[in-house]
């Protein structure tokens, strides 16, 4: 099962191919190539990148949890 790598929750749902949502600190996950990309969702509706507050092996999921 997936969690998420910000706040540790399980309430994560899916909103589009590879995309995913946090609903418990309500940011944006998308999967490609064994990497989860982590994106806040601006009050304008834009993404911010949280990529660079995690290390490679906190973002590297093996794609057997989605």
């Amino acid at each position: 099962m997936l969690k998420c790598p910000n706040c540790s929750s399980k309430d994560i749902g899916k909103i589009g191919p590879e995309q995913y949502y946090c609903w418990n600190c309500f940011i944006e996950l998308s999967y490609k190539d064994e990497m989860l990309f982590l994106h806040q969702v601006e009050e304008d509706g834009s993404l911010s990148s949280l990529d660079d507050l995690f290390t490679d092996e906190e973002r590297k999921c093996d794609g057997a949890s989605f």
